[in-house]
């Protein structure tokens, strides 16, 4: 079984941006998500994937992933996923010993910026860097799953 563990944060300033190269443009869409697992088709940069993702509200959840063909995942995105996309730009920084995710949304999702570590287990220590901000990694909102349901934009 493949294993995802996965803390999100969300971020004090933008300070984070000096580390910064330049960032991959993300465009995901859902297929299902259900009470098990969310299925997903992803384009980021010139590749594409089928994630299968178990909708476990925890840090650590099952996660399958399989690289597809560049022109039916734009198609899926297209035809079959729901809407609104989820769109993004995707920065990675090195901190210590990991590295770091930073996602800046873009269209209904704009204004939310978010930051993720993966790990390999639970307790490991991760160096947390000046402008990181409270973690969200147990609220549901902020998993791309339930922002397509619940835009950024409709938060009060």
């Amino acid at each position: 079984m493949a294993t995802e563990i996965e803390r999100k944060f969300l971020l004090k300033d933008d300070s984070w941006k000096k580390e910064a190269g330049q960032g991959t443009r993300y465009s995901q869409g859902y297929l299902v998500g259900s009470a098990f697992a969310s299925v997903r088709v992803r384009i980021q940069g010139e590749q594409a994937f089928l994630n299968i993702k178990s909708a476990t509200i925890d840090i650590t959840r099952q996660e399958y992933e399989y690289e597809i063909p560049l022109d039916e995942a734009g198609e899926m995105l297209e035809t079959l996923c729901e809407k609104p996309l989820i769109d993004k730009t995707r920065y990675c920084l090195r901190v210590g010993q990991h590295e770091w995710e930073i996602d800046v949304f873009a269209g209904d999702n704009e204004g939310l910026i978010v930051a993720e570590i993966e790990l390999n287990n639970k307790d490991e220590h991760y160096d947390k860097p000046a402008w990181l901000g409270a973690e969200v990694s147990n609220d549901a909102r902020y998993y791309n799953v339930n922002l397509v349901k619940h835009p950024f934009k409709d938060w009060s």
